[in-house]
């Protein structure tokens, strides 16, 4: 997950990762038995999100540390026995509060299956989505940590259900409909035409010239719709959808070198210096997690993370 605003602690770095020496680990993965859900748990303490956003929901119970949120609203400090909220394609950044760090499970259900979930258990109409952004909530937060403590065993049945109940409860405390993007104005139409143009030509993008010229505008002009319309000056979002495409890319068996290639960073390494701070993990593990899923037992699954407890991933 991401925040924006909040000033960096003293003596601690704008982005990266810190590496053993500071404590940090990570481990992105999915579970065979849970489709339409990622999990993340990690602790960072250098590391900084950049504005991103996510197809689908995030779902973030922080376990200690300080966790600063922040949103196109203002920023938010999340800490232990806290729920952090957030919408799909809500534009976010995320960094430590405190010198420590923080540390959390996240869950990242899909929209849709979000969605059954309130169909089934909620009177919610439209597209359903959480009013709140942080809330105070140490018996929710426990309850995310044991989706996540259910996985690792292998016992899907038990995350399964513990997770449906997670998102239930947080809907019917703090869910409301999504409100619908219904701007007809010349800049917000413009914004649109600017992202579909981006969208098609990912790998080799026009410059911000070319493209307020072939959308009859300015560039400055073009600057402030798009921002108004996405949260994130155009190079900003373009970054980000080539690491959501990258993503994809990994979890069907390309490489990272060839994900690069194809979303339109200039190298692997390009690729992995944005992917590891969008994302949270290198692409590298990223794919040997999604092997991993693919093709390992949920029993298999389940010793390999206990074993990652003793052993936890680190970042680079």
């Amino acid at each position: 997950m991401g925040s924006s605003g909040g000033g960096p602690a003293a003596g601690r770095g704008s982005g990266g990762t810190g590496g053993r020496a500071s404590g940090e680990w990570a481990r992105h993965w999915q579970h065979a038995g849970l489709p339409g859900l990622d999990l993340l748990r990690a602790r960072y303490v250098r590391h900084t999100f950049p504005r991103h956003t996510h197809d689908g929901f995030v779902l973030a119970a922080v376990s200690g540390g300080i966790e600063e949120v922040g949103l196109p609203e203002g920023t938010v400090r999340a800490g232990h026995g806290s729920v952090v909220m957030i919408n799909p394609e809500v534009p976010h950044t995320a960094r430590a509060g405190v010198d420590e760090g923080w540390t959390y499970s996240t869950l990242y259900p899909s929209a849709e299956l979000v969605a059954g979930i309130a169909t089934e258990t909620t009177t919610l109409r439209g597209t359903p989505g959480f009013a709140a952004t942080a809330v105070t909530d140490p018996h929710t937060a426990r309850l995310i940590h044991e989706v996540h403590r259910a996985a690792e065993e292998g016992n899907a049945l038990a995350a399964d259900s513990v997770l449906r109940i997670v998102v239930a409860h947080l809907l019917r405390a703090h869910g409301g409909p999504l409100p619908a993007r219904t701007s007809r104005s010349a800049g917000a139409l413009r914004a649109a035409r600017a992202r579909d143009i981006l969208e098609e030509r990912l790998a080799e993008p026009p410059s911000l010239e070319e493209l307020a010229t072939q959308l009859g505008t300015s560039p400055f002009a073009l600057l402030r719709a798009f921002k108004d319309a996405y949260g994130m000056p155009p190079h900003t979002w373009l970054t980000d959808l080539r690491v959501r495409r990258a993503r994809r890319l990994l979890e069907t068996g390309s490489t990272p070198a060839e994900a690069a290639a194809t979303v339109g960073f200039t190298d692997q390494p390009h690729l992995n210096r944005h992917f590891t701070r969008i994302v949270g993990v290198p692409p590298g593990a990223y794919r040997r997690e999604r092997g991993a899923a693919g093709h390992c037992s949920a029993s298999e699954s389940g010793r390999k993370n206990v074993q990652d407890r003793g052993d936890r991933p680190h970042l680079p």
